[in-house]
């Protein structure tokens, strides 16, 4: 099988690209899959970008083209030669795929790759896919309007893939969606919800040593489960990524965001009682009506909470969303300049924070080189003898070098 993949965006058009791959080694021996992101215009004109190159570069190779972008904007990537546009909604359909070859104009039998950069990352720890689509209206979201509705995967599929993932030698699993924590299933007549999943887990994989969240939405009712969770059981790693998206409660509420600013900060107490939790977020900068005073709101909060690692990234005006057509959008340049204080001050906030785990003992996820992960998603350096990716085991952490623990084994 020499069937290549490259995503771009989320980590679950990576988690995707695996399935889609598995599947097409049924129907076709040589192709090559990209998942495309349009969640910022930068991310759609990059993905046409690369799929021309490969095109290119590729004259005999089949190029499935699939994800938010290329069901965005398919007759943009149609009209690329040897480009076969696959919808968000039949990605993982293999009878789509068959159709689709049948509409080639070469012979997809003399499939060739000739030229192929991999991008993709070689991590330590495996992503499985509880769930797919949103039911929310977030003004700025286009990838809601992509991939539809909320639906959640079956238990039984998502342990499955748990299991599969311990027998290839992965311990740390972490579980990711489009909107992860509106998972749920019926089950016996009772709502099956996501901490029921981690719950679940963790209990019918004991050999699970690390599970995580890629993220979730601090509006939900799961996030007070979630942490109980994480203090009862330490295989649960005890750090947060929040959709945090604005600190200030006017602009979450132009967002039709359902949480607020005191609503994070209940979130952060409750997991700090008794227990040590780390958050990070994602924000966006310059959404429209965000003022100085406004943003300030945001930056003083993500002062004031502490959060370890933000993902700022400047508000992208995308098509048919109500944010697109909303007043007072804030130029470009202001937004990269709020970009870079918030980035600011997250690694403030992170480096006091490491300051005070010097000397500590804790469990690391090894990936590359002697680079390992704590379970606050910090890199760390591990001094002394070569260890294999893959592996967990307990590093006392002896100092900091620049934006990274080091530490040794213990």
């Amino acid at each position: 099988m020499n069937i290549k993949t490259l995503s771009f965006g989320c980590r679950l058009n990576a988690v995707e690209c695996e399935k889609i791959s598995k599947m097409l080694s049924n129907v076709i021996d040589t192709a090559i899959v990209v998942n495309t992101c349009a969640v910022t215009g930068e991310a759609e004109r990059q993905s046409a970008q690369t799929v021309r190159k490969l095109s290119r570069e590729n004259p005999n190779a089949v190029i499935f083209v699939t994800g938010c972008g290329a069901t965005r904007n398919k007759d943009l990537f149609a009209k690329i030669p040897h480009a076969f546009v696959v919808d968000n909604k039949d990605k993982l359909n293999l009878e789509v795929y068959k159709n689709v070859l049948k509409t080639a104009d070469f012979n997809v039998a003399c499939s060739k790759i000739d030229v192929f950069k991999d991008n993709e990352s070689k991590l330590s720890k495996k992503f499985i896919q509880v769930q797919n689509g949103c039911n929310h209206d977030c003004t700025y979201c286009v990838t809601r309007l992509l991939r539809g509705p909320n639906f959640a995967f079956p238990y039984e599929e998502i342990l499955q893939y748990a299991k599969d993932a311990i027998k290839q030698g992965y311990y740390e699993i972490v579980l990711t969606g489009v909107d992860t924590a509106s998972y749920v299933k019926v089950i016996d007549n009772k709502p099956f919800l996501l901490a029921d999943v981690c719950r679940n887990l963790l209990q019918d994989v004991p050999e699970i040593k690390h599970l995580r969240l890629s993220s979730i939405d601090p509006a939900s009712p799961e996030v007070p489960k979630i942490i109980d969770l994480m203090k009862s059981d330490n295989r649960f790693m005890p750090h947060l990524h929040l959709s945090m998206q604005s600190g200030s409660d006017e602009i979450l509420k132009s967002m039709h965001r359902r949480h607020n600013a005191d609503m994070l900060r209940q979130i952060i107490k409750y997991a700090n009682t008794d227990f040590q939790t780390t958050f990070s977020a994602d924000i966006i900068c310059g959404f429209p009506g965000e003022t100085e005073e406004l943003f300030n709101e945001t930056a003083d909060l993500i002062r004031e909470l502490g959060l370890i690692h933000v993902h700022a990234f400047p508000y992208s005006k995308r098509p048919d969303t109500v944010a697109a057509t909303m007043p007072n959008q804030v130029d470009k340049a202001i937004s990269k300049k709020r970009v870079k204080i918030i980035s600011n001050l997250a690694n403030e906030n992170r480096a006091h924070f490491m300051k005070t785990q010097i000397g500590k003992t804790v469990s690391v996820l090894v990936e590359e080189n002697n680079i390992g992960r704590t379970p606050d998603d910090i890199d760390i350096k591990i001094n002394g003898e070569k260890i294999e990716n893959k592996t967990i085991c307990n590093v006392k952490i002896t100092g900091i070098d620049g934006n990274v623990f080091v530490g040794v084994l213990v």
